[in-house]
C-alpha cells in the first residue's frame, strides 16, 4: 500500500511540474555568456516579446527548427531571442554556425550557456528543442517542442 501512494505521488508531482502555464512569468534563471558574465532572465526587457530557444546541439529536431527559423530572421526583428544550450560552446557555436548563422548577425539574438543545467528544472521542458514565446509583460503565450508548431510562432509573432 505504502508503495502505491509513493507512486502515485511521485506521478502527481511529475504530472504537475512537467510544463509551465500559459500566462505564467519568465521563471528566473542564470545562465552564461561567452565570457563567464551570468545573464539572468531577471534582465530580460518588458515592453517586447521574447523568443526563448532551448536546444542541444546535435539534437536533429533543434537543427530544423533554428534553420527553418533562421529563414524567417526578418520576421523576429520586433521580437528578443535568447538561445540557450547546456553544450560547451565549441558545440554551440558550430550549431549556429551550420543552423543558425542568420542569428549571429542579429542586435536582438543572445545567445547563452546553461552551463549550471538549471533551464530544465525552472522550465520543465519536454524535450528538445523546447520553444518559449513570451508576452511583452513577460507572460508565456505559446510554448511547444514540436517542429511542426513553428509556423505558429511566427503566427503569434506577427498577427
Amino acid at each position: 500500500m505504502k508503495l502505491l501512494i509513493t507512486c502515485l505521488t511521485v506521478i502527481f508531482f511529475s504530472l504537475s511540474a512537467s510544463a509551465q502555464d500559459i500566462g505564467s512569468k519568465i521563471p528566473n534563471a542564470i545562465f552564461y555568456n561567452r565570457d563567464n558574465t551570468p545573464f539572468s532572465t531577471y534582465n530580460i526587457p518588458n515592453g517586447k516579446k521574447s523568443l526563448i530557444i532551448f536546444f542541444d546541439a546535435t539534437c536533429e529536431h533543434c537543427q530544423k527548427v533554428v534553420a527553418q527559423m533562421s529563414k524567417r530572421i526578418k520576421e523576429l526583428k520586433n521580437v528578443n531571442v535568447y538561445m540557450i544550450s547546456q553544450d560547451e560552446y565549441r558545440s554551440i557555436d558550430y550549431f549556429m554556425t551550420n543552423f543558425g548563422k542568420p542569428f549571429l548577425q542579429q542586435k536582438n539574438v543572445k545567445v547563452v550557456q546553461d552551463r549550471d543545467h538549471v533551464f530544465i528544472m525552472a522550465f520543465h521542458p519536454k524535450q528538445y528543442p523546447a520553444i518559449y514565446l513570451y508576452n511583452a509583460d513577460k507572460s508565456l503565450a505559446f510554448t511547444s517542442s514540436n517542429q511542426n508548431d513553428v509556423p505558429k510562432f511566427f503566427k503569434l509573432i506577427n498577427p
